[in-house]
């Protein structure tokens, strides 16, 4: 049976040095994977090659969505296969509102409004904000918020959300929890959150935490060993 989201071996480095040294993931529809580690670990380069940003150099290994090796494709038709990237920091698009860059993506416009307007209440982010260029002058906070938006619209198959805990305040992390949790209970949402911090994963039950050391993942557990990671630090796995 085909995975959903499958990571084999994958190795990767910007300039010449090895950053990714046989990355190893599976996501099926339903999963949400916890990716903690320290501070250039790799864990940002791991989403930036799977959703194809500049920069990363892949050299070995494999990334399947569906079957299809994501690697064969730009980024636009990573995306069109139904792949999201949520950056840990949210870029700003001049002259390009929230509406109009969904309208691009393809979403019929007669439901545009209505599902950016839903979205926007259960997120907690003022609808008109959204009729501001993308990101914008708008808060750290904010601007993760509305990456929840674009989400909630496009429905993609796999998220990959880079921080998206960075800069939410308690309730701001209490409605994105909330909404990610339905969002993979209503059409099979598979999440891969990059974090650092275990409070995410009070309000995004992970069903898989990893361990990202050294440009692999080197543990794997349930939520308990988030708690460890918390109590203890990333000492034992360096």
């Amino acid at each position: 049976m085909t995975s959903l989201l499958e990571v084999q071996g994958l190795c990767a480095r910007v300039g010449t040095k090895e950053i990714l040294r046989g990355v190893d993931l599976v996501v099926e529809p339903g999963e949400i994977h916890a990716v903690m580690g320290p501070n250039g670990s790799g864990k940002s380069t791991l989403a930036h090659v799977l959703a194809g940003r500049p920069g990363p150099e892949v050299t070995a290994g494999r990334a399947l969505l569906n079957g299809t090796d994501l690697l064969d494709l730009a980024p636009y038709e990573r995306a069109r296969a139904g792949l999201f990237l949520g950056l840990q920091h949210p870029i700003e698009v001049p002259g390009v509102t929230t509406h109009a860059a969904l309208a691009r993506a393809g979403v019929p416009r007669d439901r545009l409004t209505a599902m950016m307007q839903s979205s926007a209440a259960e997120v907690g982010l003022r609808v008109d904000l959204l009729d501001r260029p993308l990101n914008v002058g708008l808060s750290g906070g904010e601007a993760k918020r509305n990456e929840i938006v674009q989400l909630q619209v496009l429905r993609p198959k796999v998220a990959i959300l880079d921080e998206i805990d960075s800069g939410l305040d308690v309730d701001a992390l209490v409605d994105v929890g909330a909404t990610l949790t339905r969002a993979v209970a209503t059409w099979g949402l598979g999440v891969v959150a990059i974090t650092h911090f275990r409070r995410l994963l009070d309000v995004l039950p992970a069903t898989n935490v990893h361990v990202f050391v050294d440009g692999r993942i080197v543990e794997s557990g349930d939520k308990t060993l988030a708690v460890r990671l918390e109590r203890d630090g990333y000492m034992s796995f360096l």
